[in-house]
């Protein structure tokens, strides 16, 4: 079993950056696929972008993809999302994913493909 942290969330500005991480413990993070979600107010939660456990493939939502970057350090067990130009749109809390199975899977889009997640990250961008 692998717990996982979320920070790095907060609230910025339309056109700014943030930084999340996903701290994992427990197991040796590199045998994990991750991913991260976000979930606005009233909405359904929706994929954001994976990674596999080698960190070789990515993949990412059509809203964010040239904005946002996911990558990871399996040597600090970590796994980030970068996300530039956002835009108030981008306003959710943001939730990181991992699942062990097929680890190597590339494109793993759907919620009910990762069994650990963390407690999440609010992002906030103002117009």
């Amino acid at each position: 079993q692998v717990q996982l942290v979320e920070s790095g969330g907060g609230l910025v500005q339309a056109g700014g950056s943030l930084r999340l991480s996903c701290v994992a413990s427990g197991r040796t993070f590199g045998g994990y696929a991750a991913a991260w979600f976000r979930q606005a107010a009233g909405k359904e939660r929706e994929f954001v972008a994976a990674i596999t456990s080698s960190g070789g493939g990515t993949a990412y939502a059509d809203s964010v993809s040239g904005r946002f970057t996911i990558s990871r350090d399996n040597a600090r067990n970590t796994v980030f999302l970068q996300m530039n130009s956002l835009r108030p749109g981008d306003t959710a809390d943001y939730y990181c994913a991992a699942d062990s199975t097929r680890p190597n899977m590339a494109g793993r889009r759907y919620y009910f493909e990762y069994r650990y997640w963390g407690q999440g990250t609010q992002v906030t961008v103002s117009s």
